[in-house]
């Protein structure tokens, strides 16, 4: 009996990963719509990224503390309706309220570091690694699905280009009102939150909690302490950053096939993310199924990374060939794609029931600190040329690759 419920817990936690996955990416397409008008549009597409990414570095943390307190559920219900609210404001197609969707939904979108943590309170732990690839599986399937539910939506009613933007926002948020009543019936899986008996939120502790996510320098301290606690943490956050860095392309994508020599519009946007998604769904869940578990993790980072070094750079270099664009994208699916969730199985294995949303927290902020960085970044440098962040991004993978070469000899505890 106590397994069924932990299944039926994780299976309602993926089902909210889902839906939140769809929402956003099916929302994607039509952004563009909202900064047509202005000048130089790649800029301000760059812009709301960047809002979008950076206040995950207050509200990761301060999230992924306050479920260490107070439960997970708290923050999956909270983190819903703010989404909810966050994709009402897309639905007056104005460049203000884009702005104004990015910020809040970007603060909601902290509730990953909870996400996780909700993932690892319930699973054994030779099932660590499989979960959380399962998770990544399952974000990369909501890819497929959001595209081809907007390009579904307007292709089947025959939606004019002046409404497209304004019927998929409002598709986005019926979703989201779906994914409130998900998060308000699940059951807790912090195995005893100690502030959960307190009906009351500590006014002080959540200031604390606020500015010391605001703190960079405080953040990187509490990392330190926790390295302290657990060997090797902070040589893999640091890994994941470089990792942040480069996979800022999932976000450019949007820009450079819109305005860039690919010219493709809001259906072709929609069918490539489609192919990308479903891709990267199958290898993703034999991978982690099958094989993460088996080899050596770091190992496996190492080569991954490297092999997908000339794979950014080609993407810059692809000009209007959609072949191999897709070639490109299928050899990405099978190498650095899996990077993420060997990162965060490794992380999972050096946390605790007590500070699990913590470090997830602390990784998930400074993951939206270099988020930020990436994205003014290749916003500068596509006002340049088009082509160029893709050397960016390739340099980053390579200092991932670095990284994880000066660790790949270190054992894993799930390794033959």
């Amino acid at each position: 009996m106590p397994k069924r419920v932990r299944d039926y817990r994780l299976t309602q936690i993926y089902a909210i990963i889902f839906i939140d996955v769809i929402v956003g990416s099916a929302v994607g397409p039509i952004l563009p719509e909202f900064v047509k008008g202005l000048q130089r549009p790649q800029l301000w597409l760059a812009v709301g990224t960047a809002l979008f990414l950076g206040v995950q570095l207050f509200s990761a943390p301060l999230l992924g503390k306050l479920s260490d307190s107070y439960g997970r559920r708290p923050i999956f219900i909270v983190s819903a309706i703010g989404t909810f609210l966050a994709d009402c404001l897309l639905l007056p197609v104005r460049v203000g309220y884009y702005f104004a969707n990015r910020i809040s939904d970007g603060t909601t979108n902290g509730m990953y570091a909870t996400v996780r943590s909700a993932i690892t309170d319930i699973s054994p732990k030779e099932q660590l690694f499989k979960n959380l690839g399962i998770e990544g599986a399952i974000i990369s399937l909501g890819f497929v699905i959001g595209p081809a539910a907007s390009g579904l939506l307007l292709t089947t009613f025959d939606i004019v280009q002046g409404n497209q933007a304004k019927v998929v926002a409002m598709m986005a948020v019926t979703l989201s009102g779906l994914n409130m009543i998900l998060s308000w019936t699940l059951r807790e899986t912090h195995p005893s939150p100690p502030a959960l008996a307190n009906a009351s939120v500590d006014v002080a502790v959540l200031g604390t909690e606020l500015a010391q996510s605001l703190n960079v320098h405080t953040l990187w301290t509490r990392l330190l302490a926790k390295n302290q606690q657990y060997r090797g943490l902070k040589e893999l956050v640091l890994m994941q950053l470089a990792l942040t860095l480069s996979t800022g392309y999932y976000f450019y994508f949007v820009t450079f096939v819109s305005f860039g020599a690919l010219q493709m519009d809001a259906k072709a946007i929609s069918y490539f993310f489609m192919y990308f998604g479903a891709l990267s769904v199958v290898i993703s869940y034999v991978f982690y199924t099958y094989i993460a578990d088996r080899i050596n993790q770091r190992r496996a980072i190492f080569w991954f990374a490297l092999l997908g070094v000339p794979i950014l750079g080609g993407y810059g270099l692809v000009g209007s060939s959609m072949m191999w664009l897709y070639i490109l994208i299928t050899i990405d699916c099978l190498t650095f794609s899996l990077i993420q969730g060997l990162i965060e199985g490794l992380i999972a294995q050096r946390t605790t029931d007590e500070d699990r949303g913590e470090v997830f927290g602390i990784n998930q902020a400074l993951q939206g600190l270099a988020s930020f960085v990436t994205t003014l970044v290749f916003g500068i440098l596509s006002l340049v040329d088009l082509r160029l962040p893709f050397g960016w991004f390739g340099a980053c993978l390579a200092v991932v690759a670095w990284l994880a070469w000066g660790q790949r000899t270190e054992p894993n505890t799930q390794s033959v």
